[in-house]
């Protein structure tokens, strides 16, 4: 049985599904699934394996956060604009106890904060979780 812990949850909220007609300047107009793609690859780098999801539901978002112990071992959230004001977000996130990145604000429940850096932010979160995991 293997004791690598390197799953990561790559957790993406309300409108990343539209994320191509987003501001360019905060995500350079690129899709969701170029996003993945280039997680995948920097998490691969890292000896990581990235799971995603996404939803515009915030119960969804909790439900899925409550699975998220069974099938990852940390977790990188981007909210989006539940991060503002999601009490039932927090209350997942603290439930899981999972070591995750978080690229906006629930203060006090995280490792550490990424935030204002577009895709980049990812790959930052990713180099952060591989050291806490001791992959990197």
């Amino acid at each position: 049985m293997s004791t690598v812990k390197n799953r990561v949850a790559v957790l993406h909220g309300v409108n990343f599904d539209v994320l191509d007609r987003r501001d360019a300047s905060i995500y350079g107009g690129i899709s969701l699934s170029q996003l993945e793609a280039k997680i995948s690859d920097w998490a691969h780098e890292l000896e990581l394996e990235p799971i995603f999801f996404q939803t515009n539901a915030e119960g969804e978002f909790c439900e899925y956060l409550h699975r998220s112990i069974e099938m990852a071992d940390s977790a990188i959230v981007n909210a989006g604009a539940w991060t503002h004001y999601s009490r039932a977000i927090a209350d997942a996130l603290e439930l899981t106890r999972l070591p995750w990145r978080r690229l906006s604000v629930f203060d006090g429940l995280v490792l550490a904060k990424v935030s204002g850096k577009g895709p980049d932010g990812y790959r930052e979160a990713l180099e952060l979780l591989a050291r806490e995991l001791g992959t990197s």
